[in-house]
């Protein structure tokens, strides 16, 4: 299992919390799902065939884009 962390500025509350927990919860691969309004951090555990890529692309079609 790996663990990617992505920055997302755009988390500012619980319910982005839960849309983005509940949205790469369905993505196969995906083993758990943390997000954190206060640090505007995503930890996700994943293996095969989830990608931090393929995350990063979920994350930003639901309009939660990852800053770099």
């Amino acid at each position: 299992m790996t663990t990617v962390k992505f920055n997302v500025p755009g988390i500012n509350c619980n319910h982005c919390v839960h849309t983005i927990k509940s949205e790469l919860s369905e993505m196969e691969g995906i083993q758990s799902v943390g997000a954190d309004p206060a640090t505007k951090e995503v930890v996700v555990e994943y293996v095969s065939p989830a990608t931090p890529e393929a995350i990063e692309t979920l994350l930003t079609e639901i309009n939660y884009p990852v800053k770099k």
